[in-house]
């Protein structure tokens, strides 16, 4: 087995939960990485979809933004913002990856703020962009996110996407699609999802090098944990392969 990284670890694990004919709304970076890995080894009839417009485009390499002309390298569609999140309303949308600042034991992300005061606050992030659509909408929502403490926090300082908001049904209760919601959270350190139930975070794999007990010490709240844990499974050299040389042979992302 070739040596890897954390960030190939990443890609690849997530790459794995997308099946073939699943449609995934992705930016750049990691989430598009692991999707044109996913294209490459086992889904070829995944569609991707950018926030830009672009549809199942056969990316011949990464682009750098959701705006870059790759993104309708050979696609069915070239749209715009408004018809790709129309896509996501009408529940067309199976997957999407998102990120933040802070993610709590719902799912709920900020990438809006740090601090009490919404007007004066201690750090101003960009906001939502076409997050809390994919978030809403979407029925599988994914995070790929380095683990510490003061990302993953007890209560996020402001929702700009609503995960499983307070738990059990409120999700459900506040208006958003049935059945839609938080799924998985990939990390450096683990790989996480919700309990049926409560909606609460919990473990379900831990990452070779890596213990539950270091996951939980990188966490501000505490963690479920699955009746079995996993350990991830590591890369394959197919996957390396793909990802280093035709994914990512600039090493944009995979290089970090």
């Amino acid at each position: 087995m070739a040596e890897y990284n954390t960030m190939e670890l990443m890609i690849c694990a997530a790459s794995r939960e997308l099946e073939d004919g699943a449609t995934v709304g992705v930016g750049t970076g990691a989430p598009c990485a692991a999707a044109m890995l996913a294209q490459r080894v086992g889904s070829p009839n995944l569609t991707i979809m950018f926030e830009a417009g672009g549809v199942a485009p056969l990316l011949p390499e990464m682009p750098i933004s959701v705006g870059d002309s790759r993104t309708t390298w050979k696609a069915i569609m070239a749209s715009g913002m408004c018809e790709i999140m129309e896509t996501a309303c009408r529940g067309m949308l199976d997957y999407t990856f998102l990120g933040g600042a802070q993610i709590d034991m719902y799912g709920n992300i900020n990438s809006t703020m740090i601090g009490n005061d919404h007007q004066k606050p201690k750090v101003r992030f960009p906001g939502s962009g076409g997050a809390n659509d994919f978030g809403s909408f979407c029925w599988r929502m994914m995070v790929m996110t380095p683990q510490d403490s003061k990302r993953f926090v007890e209560k996020v300082n402001f929702i700009t996407t609503p995960g499983w908001l307070q738990g059990g049904d409120s999700r459900a209760k506040s208006g958003l699609p049935l059945g839609a919601g938080p799924y998985k959270i990939i990390t450096n350190m683990a790989i996480m999802d919700f309990e049926p139930e409560s909606k609460r975070m919990r473990i379900i794999s831990v990452n070779p090098g890596y213990t539950e007990k270091d996951v939980q010490d990188n966490c501000g709240f505490e963690l479920l944990k699955a009746a079995k844990i996993e350990q991830t499974k590591p890369p394959t050299d197919e996957e390396l392969c793909i990802l280093r040389e035709e994914v990512d042979p600039h090493r944009y992302v995979i290089g970090r």
